[in-house]
C-alpha cells in the first residue's frame, strides 16, 4: 500500500490505500482492517457493560488494529466524569491486549495527559484528527503521544506552525469524515515539510509498522 490513513469512517476500500476503518460496538461488518471503540458522543450509561463485552470479544478478531476512537470531550452533553470512567476502561483494554489507543479529544488535552501520567501505559497513544495550536502540541509530543492530522491542514493555516515543529516520527495522517482524499494530505503534509511525497510515504510506512506492529 502507497497511502496510510489511520482514522476513516469510510467502508469502502480505497485502491492503493491501508484505511483502519473506525467502528462502534453496534457494527456488523469487520472485514476490513479496524478499530472500535465507545465515542464519548455516544455513551449510553446503561449499555456500557454490554457494549464492552461486544468490544473485547471485537479486538480478538485478526483485522483489529487499534482500541478507539475513545476519549473526552467537554463539549458534548455525555457527563464528564463518566466520559472518563469509560476512557479509564478503553485504556485498560489497550494494555491487556497490546493494541494502540485512538483518541478522541475536546478541550481535554491535559485531563488526557493527566490519565497517561498517571496509568503509564505501554502501548502507544494516538490522538487524532488535531487542531490546536502549537503549545497544546508540544505538551502532548513531550508526554509521548502521537499526532494525526487530517484535512483540516490544507485549509488551517494555524496548523502549519504545528505539522512543521511535529518530527515525523509522531505523526500519522487520516481522512476521518471528511470529504477528502489521503492523498491530498500527503501533499500538504510533504508541502509544509520541504519533502517529495514519496519521502513522506516511506516515514509514514515507518510509524505505522512501527505502531501497529504490521
Amino acid at each position: 500500500m502507497d497511502f496510510f490513513d489511520i482514522h476513516t469512517h469510510n467502508n469502502k476500500p480505497v485502491k492503493n490505500v491501508f484505511s483502519i476503518v473506525n467502528k462502534y460496538p453496534t457494527a456488523t461488518n469487520f472485514t476490513n482492517p479496524f478499530s472500535i471503540g465507545i465515542h464519548p458522543w455516544f455513551i449510553n450509561k446503561n449499555k456500557i457493560d454490554e457494549e464492552f463485552l461486544i468490544i473485547e470479544e471485537k479486538i480478538q478478531h485478526k483485522n483489529c488494529l487499534a482500541i478507539g476512537e475513545c476519549g473526552l470531550d467537554k463539549l458534548t452533553e455525555t457527563d464528564f466524569e463518566l466520559q472518563q470512567k469509560v476512557f479509564r476502561q478503553h485504556i485498560l483494554l489497550s494494555e491487556k491486549y497490546k493494541k494502540p489507543l485512538l483518541i478522541h479529544c475536546v478541550k481535554s488535552h491535559q485531563e488526557v495527559i493527566e490519565f497517561k501520567k498517571e496509568l503509564q501505559p505501554t502501548q502507544p497513544w494516538v490522538l487524532h484528527g488535531f487542531n490546536k495550536n502549537i503549545h497544546i502540541a508540544e505538551s502532548l509530543l513531550k508526554n509521548k503521544l502521537i499526532l494525526s492530522f487530517g484535512a483540516a491542514i490544507i485549509n488551517t493555516i494555524k496548523l502549519e506552525e504545528v505539522v512543521s515543529k511535529t518530527p515525523i516520527s509522531s505523526i500519522f495522517l487520516e481522512t476521518d469524515t471528511a470529504e477528502v482524499k489521503i492523498q491530498a494530505v500527503y501533499q500538504k503534509l510533504a508541502g509544509i515539510k520541504n519533502i517529495e511525497v514519496i519521502a513522506l510515504q516511506k516515514e509514514i510506512k515507518n510509524n505505522f509498522t512501527k505502531i501497529f506492529k504490521r
